[in-house]
């Protein structure tokens, strides 16, 4: 009997396996499940999709379903620093042996038909979910929304935080061609939170046209900044002042707005004690994340397009630095570098480039990254092969006082926690943006 495949040996057989020019779709992936047996994933269940601001979402729903005592599974992706990360139960990652379990489910139920790595890893959570007797299950959405994994469940609710130009390729060219991809994700007769004060008319048209009971941020629900401390949730007829959250930055409001908006259209909704102790008690790392090198502000964050660029700049300009923003980017080569240099480029004082050496065939160096943003605020900057070359290299000539931001992806975002290690102190985690990467999907 030969011996039981570990996690990293799943992941590796997976990646090495992910075939090469599948068609989106759901008929494979749902025929696997059909052969698992497996249901719906908890008592209710509520699906994020969007451009930016998932991952921050939810963490506010897993957080608010926890703080009322509900058995709550989260599911996200891409991960940060470990698989794990992607599959939680009551707030805890799951192990390495049930993830293999689950896995190993997935791979005797499949027989002949192909998955991708995300496929796989969706089909292993609600595996585990299945079986865990949650409450509420919160699903993130991988890319897009109408043809991806995650959309093989019916949701309760359905979310769609923000929508923008992101993975053109596979979403379409504009913010309607990507609204109706992302619009897939709502069902008939029931509600979908819409995040975007400005959303695409094929995200209204889709939802009028199955009878989707539409919510809209700055209609019928709205974030109302208080003062420092405190700000307020608000709708028709009800509203709630909540403390500001731990994930810090003006668009965190709205993230968490949504989140709130979610759990409010389902049928039992949370007590405004646990909507406030959730909204404080939510954590997402990488995301504006704040260390303290020596006096010098670290910020780490995963914002990789121009909209995560633009909540980003905004953010800078809430907390000025005392001295200067030295920026270290690192991109994809699928993403559009100048649009999101030329939407920091008022908030950065000096840029450095750097190399992805462990993102595979997606992955830039510095070269031609820098090719890339010929023109841009950042045409001329500094280069280096890594994220951890960088990060140093920027350390050294800053001051205290001075401030630095490493981001671009999940890959940089991980690799600047990495090289950071012990020798900077985590003075906090704010939160400006949220996108997807490893593993995948980016």
């Amino acid at each position: 009997m030969s011996a039981r495949r570990t996690l990293p040996e799943w992941l590796a057989e997976l990646e090495r396996r992910h075939p090469a020019g599948i068609a989106l779709g759901l008929d494979r992936v749902g025929a696997v499940r059909a052969r698992l047996g497996i249901g719906a994933p908890a008592r209710r269940t509520v699906v994020v999709g969007g451009t930016n601001g998932k991952g921050s979402t939810v963490a506010f729903l897993e957080a608010i379903g926890r703080a009322q005592g509900w058995r709550v599974g989260a599911y996200t992706s891409p991960h940060l620093l470990r698989y794990n990360e992607r599959v939680r139960l009551d707030g805890v990652e799951a192990g390495d042996d049930a993830l293999v379990e689950a896995f190993e489910a997935v791979e005797a139920a499949r027989g002949d038909v192909a998955l991708t790595y995300f496929e796989t890893g969706t089909l292993a959570a609600l595996w585990l979910f299945a079986r865990a007797g949650l409450d509420l299950a919160v699903l993130e959405v991988g890319l897009g929304g109408r043809l991806d994994a995650v959309n093989l469940v019916d949701a309760d609710v359905a979310a769609i935080t923000t929508v923008d130009l992101d993975h053109q390729d596979w979403l379409g060219a504009d913010r309607e061609a990507i609204g109706r991809e992302k619009a897939g994700i709502a069902r008939a007769w029931r509600p979908l939170v819409i995040g975007d004060e400005d959303p695409p008319s094929s995200v209204l048209g889709h939802a009028y046209r199955i009878g989707a009971s539409a919510i809209r941020y700055g209609s019928d629900f709205f974030a109302e900044p208080v003062d420092e401390g405190r700000w307020r949730w608000r709708e028709l007829a009800f509203e709630l002042d909540l403390p500001r959250p731990h994930l810090a930055g003006s668009v965190q409001l709205r993230n968490a707005a949504v989140a709130i908006a979610a759990l409010r259209a389902l049928p039992e909704d949370p007590a405004p004690e646990a909507i406030a102790a959730g909204v404080a008690a939510a954590r997402l790392p990488g995301r504006l994340q704040r260390f303290d090198a020596d006096g010098v502000e670290v910020l780490v964050d995963v914002g990789h397009n121009p909209q995560a660029a633009r909540a980003l700049a905004a953010a800078l300009a809430e907390r000025p630095a005392a001295g200067r923003t030295i920026a270290l980017y690192a991109a994809l080569a699928d993403k559009d570098a100048a649009g999101v240099v030329a939407a920091l480029a008022g908030a950065v004082d000096d840029w450095r480039l750097a190399g992805l050496e462990d993102a595979g065939p997606r992955g830039r160096d510095a070269d031609a990254l820098a090719a890339a943003l010929a023109g841009t605020a950042a045409a001329g900057a500094p280069r280096h092969a890594s994220v951890a070359g960088a990060l140093a290299a920027a350390l050294r000539t800053a001051r205290p006082g001075d401030r630095v931001l490493a981001f671009g992806s999940f890959h940089t975002a991980a690799a600047a926690l990495a090289a950071l290690g012990a020798g900077a102190r985590d003075a906090a985690s704010v939160s400006a943006s949220s996108g997807a990467g490893r593993g995948g999907r980016v």
